[in-house]
C-alpha cells in the first residue's frame, strides 16, 4: 500500500514541475498563473498529497490519507491543466485534444472540493465508524460531488476551450445548478458539526486530533472570509486552505506534538479580536460618515482612541472565555470548587474526579492512600501529584494527568489543585474513617461471635457433662441408699466433688465475662491485686470518676494483658498508670531493651480489639527508653450506649 501512496504523492509532484515548465513554455507570468488559480490549486494539491502519503504510509487502513491523495491529484490535474491548455492553444493542437485538457480541468477540481475533502472531515481522525449518521452523512456527500462535479464541469465558456461534456440546454437547469451550491454548503456544515458531535463524545485523544483541525479553520475563515464575502485581498488568500491537510496530518500522527489548547486559545481570541476591531472600526467611521457627512483625521483618531480603549477589557474577557472553554475552571478556582461541591457528599469517589477533570479539562484524575489507589477517572501517560493533607498531616495524594502537549502542571493548574485538595482531603480523611469503621465493626462482630463460640464450647463440652454425671450420680445414691449406705456415701462423696468441680466452671465462666473484683473492689484496687505478685511492677492511679462496666473491663483485661507482655518479654522494671482526662488512659511502660518494630501478634491485636468494640485506641511501640503501651477509652461513647455504672470510685493507689 505505501508503494501506491508514494507513486500517488509522485504522480502530484510531476504534475506541479509540469505545470512549471509548461507555464514557463508558454509565456505565462505569475499573476496570470495566480489569477488562473494554478498556484493555489498546485499548492493545496502539493499539500494534501504530502499530508496523504504520510498518514497513508503510517497508517494505511486509514482513509483520511487515500482521500487526501485523491483530493491532491485533482488539484494538480486542475492546476497543470491551465498552460498546457495554454500551450496548446498556442500550438495548434487539435480541437479533441484542447477539449480533452479542459475536461481534465473543469472535473477535477470540483470533484476534489466537493468530494474528497469533505468525506475526508467526515472520517477524520480514525476512519471510517459504525452509525447512521455518519453513514448519511456519507451518502449525502457521495451525491452532492457527483451533483457539484457536473455543475461545474459542464459549464460552457469557463475556459479558452470547452470541455466534452457541455450541457446545450443547461440554463433550464439552473434550479438544479443552485440546489447543488446549497447542497455544497450543507455538506461543509454537516462536516463541521459531525467534528462538533466527535468533540463532545470522543475522548481525551480525539479531542486533542480535532483541536488541530479547529485551529487550521480558524486560521481559513480568517483568510477566506475577507477575500469571499467582501472582496477583499489577493487570490493568494485561497492558500490558506493548505493549511487543513497539514493540521489533519499533524492530529493523525502527531497530536501531542504542543499544547494546542493554548495555541488554539490565543489563535482564536485574536482572530474574535481582528474581526471585531474591523466590523466596530467600519462601523464607527460608517455611522459618523452618515452624521457629518465624512470623517476627517480628527473623527478617525477619535475612532482609534475608542477601539484603543476598548481594547484591553475585551481580549480580557474573550480570554477568559477562550481559556474557559479549553482549560475548564482553571484560573477561578472558587468556581471549580462550586462545582465539585455537589459531588462531595456522594459516596462515589470516581464521580467526584470526574467532576475534578470536568471542571478542568483534565485527562484523568486517582486518589491515592498511600500505596492503595481508592479511585480513577480517566488515564494519561504523564501525571503528576497534588498532596492532601488534614490536620497537618499528609493523608494521601490527588494524582492527576498532564494535558498531552504539556510537559507539566502550569502555574494556574496547580493553583486550582491546591484549592480542590483542601475538600478533597476530608473526603479521603472521611472515606478512611469510613473504611476503619466498618473494619472495627466486623471485627466486634467477629470478637462476639469467638465469645459465643467459647462460651457455647465450655458450656456444651464442660459444665454439660458434669451436670449430666451429677445427675446420674444423684441417681445411683438414691438406688444404694437402702441396700447399700456405704455405696451411698462414696457416690455422694464424688457426687460432691463433681458439684464442686462444676461451680468452679462456672465461677471461671462468669470471671471470663467480667471479673468479680471489679464490683467487689472497683477497678484500681483489682488490677492491685492482679499485679501484687508480679515482680517490679509499680502501680500508679489518680482518683477516677464514675465508670461504665463496658469501660471497666475493657481497661482492667487491657492492663492485664500489657503488663504481662511487658513482665514476660521486657526484663525490667513496668509502671501501670490510670488517669482520665477526656476518657480513661490506662499507661504501661517498661525499661527492658526494645529494638525495632513491634510485629502485631495475638496479643497486641487483642488490646486494639478490646479498645475498638468501644470506640477506643491503643498504640503501642518501642520508645528510646523501653517499650509504651497507651490505651484511650471514650467513657462518654460507652455511657452513651448504654453501659451500667459500677456502685464504687476507684481510688488513689501507689
Amino acid at each position: 500500500m505505501s508503494r501506491v501512496a508514494f507513486a500517488l504523492l509522485g504522480l502530484v509532484v510531476a504534475e506541479v514541475v509540469a505545470a512549471v515548465a509548461l507555464a514557463a513554455a508558454a509565456g505565462l507570468t505569475v499573476t496570470d498563473l495566480v489569477d488562473a488559480f494554478v498556484v493555489t490549486n498546485l499548492t493545496i494539491g502539493l499539500s494534501c498529497g504530502l499530508a496523504g502519503v504520510l498518514i497513508a504510509w503510517q497508517r494505511p487502513r486509514n482513509p483520511v490519507g487515500w482521500l487526501l491523495l485523491a483530493a491532491a491529484v485533482s488539484q494538480t490535474t486542475s492546476g497543470v491543466g491551465v498552460p498546457l491548455g495554454v500551450l496548446g492553444t498556442q500550438a495548434g493542437w487539435p480541437e479533441g485534444v484542447l477539449r480533452t485538457v479542459s475536461t481534465a480541468v473543469a472535473f477535477a477540481w470540483p470533484l476534489s472540493i466537493a468530494t474528497f475533502l469533505p468525506l475526508a472531515l467526515i472520517v477524520f481522525p480514525a476512519g471510517l465508524r459504525a452509525g447512521r449518521g455518519r453513514t448519511a452523512a456519507i451518502v449525502l456527500t457521495s451525491v452532492n460531488g457527483v451533483l457539484f462535479t457536473v455543475s461545474a464541469g459542464t459549464e460552457p465558456g469557463s475556459l479558452p476551450v470547452d470541455p466534452w461534456f457541455v450541457l446545450p440546454g443547461r440554463s433550464a437547469l439552473a434550479p438544479l445548478w443552485t440546489v447543488a451550491e446549497v447542497l455544497n454548503l450543507v455538506v461543509f456544515v454537516t462536516a463541521v458539526a459531525a467534528l462538533v458531535v466527535r468533540y463532545r463524545r470522543g475522548d481525551e485523544r480525539t479531542r486533542r486530533q480535532l483541536l488541530w483541525l479547529v485551529l487550521a479553520l480558524l486560521g481559513v475563515i480568517a483568510m477566506l472570509v475577507p477575500w469571499g464575502l467582501f472582496g477583499l485581498g489577493p487570490i493568494l488568500q485561497l492558500l490558506a486552505i493548505a493549511l487543513i491537510p497539514a493540521a489533519i496530518a499533524v492530529a493523525v500522527l502527531r497530536h501531542r506534538l504542543l499544547d494546542i489548547r493554548l495555541v488554539l486559545s490565543r489563535a482564536l481570541v485574536y482572530v474574535l479580536l481582528t474581526a471585531a476591531v474591523l466590523g466596530v472600526y467600519a462601523g464607527l467611521v460608517a455611522a459618523a460618515g452618515g452624521v457629518v457627512g465624512g470623517v476627517g483625521l480628527g473623527g478617525s483618531v477619535l475612532v482609534t482612541l475608542v477601539i484603543a480603549i476598548a481594547f484591553d477589557p475585551v481580549r480580557v474577557r474573550l480570554q477568559r472565555l477562550a481559556d474557559r472553554l479549553l482549560y475548564g475552571e482553571r484560573a477561578d478556582p472558587a468556581r471549580a470548587l462550586a462545582r465539585i461541591g455537589d459531588r462531595l457528599g456522594g459516596t462515589d469517589p470516581t464521580a467526584l474526579l470526574a467532576a475534578v477533570c470536568e471542571a478542568l479539562r483534565l485527562p484523568s484524575a486517582a486518589l491515592v492512600r498511600g500505596e492503595t489507589e481508592i479511585a480513577r477517572h480517566g488515564a494519561a501517560p504523564t501525571t503528576e501529584a497534588v498532596p492532601l493533607v488534614h490536620g497537618g498531616e499528609r493523608i494521601g495524594e490527588l494524582v492527576v494527568g498532564v494535558r498531552r502537549g504539556q510537559g507539566t502542571l502550569g502555574r494556574r493548574d496547580r493553583a486550582a489543585l491546591e484549592v480542590l485538595a483542601a475538600p478533597l482531603a476530608v473526603a479521603v480523611h472521611a472515606t478512611a474513617l469510613t473504611e476503619e469503621l466498618q473494619r472495627s465493626r466486623a471485627q466486634i462482630v467477629a470478637a462476639r461471635e469467638e465469645e459465643r463460640r467459647r462460651l457455647r464450647h465450655d458450656l456444651h463440652d464442660g459444665l454439660g457433662p458434669a451436670l449430666t454425671g451429677i445427675s446420674f450420680q444423684a441417681d445411683a445414691a438414691g438406688n444404694l441408699v437402702a441396700r447399700d449406705p456405704d455405696g451411698a456415701a462414696r457416690v455422694l462423696t464424688a457426687l460432691r466433688a463433681a458439684a464442686t468441680e462444676a461451680i468452679a466452671d462456672i465461677r471461671r465462666i462468669v470471671y471470663g465475662l467480667r471479673p468479680p473484683a471489679l464490683d467487689e473492689l472497683g477497678l484500681v484496687e483489682a488490677l492491685r491485686r492482679q499485679v501484687e505478685p508480679l515482680p517490679g511492677v509499680i502501680l500508679t492511679a489518680v482518683p477516677l470518676p464514675p465508670l461504665p462496666a463496658a469501660v471497666e473491663a475493657a481497661a482492667y483485661r487491657i492492663a492485664v494483658e500489657a503488663v504481662t507482655n511487658a513482665v514476660r518479654h521486657a526484663g525490667g522494671p513496668v509502671a501501670l498508670g490510670l488517669r482520665a482526662d477526656d476518657g480513661l488512659v490506662v499507661t504501661v511502660t517498661d525499661g527492658g531493651p526494645r529494638t525495632g518494630s513491634w510485629v502485631p501478634g495475638v496479643g497486641l491485636t487483642s488490646l486494639r480489639e478490646r479498645a475498638a468494640e468501644l470506640g477506643g485506641t491503643v498504640e503501642a511501640g518501642p520508645t528510646a527508653t523501653g517499650g509504651r503501651v497507651e490505651a484511650r477509652l471514650p467513657v462518654e461513647v460507652a455511657r452513651a450506649a448504654g453501659a451500667s455504672l459500677p456502685g464504687g470510685v476507684s481510688e488513689v493507689s501507689a
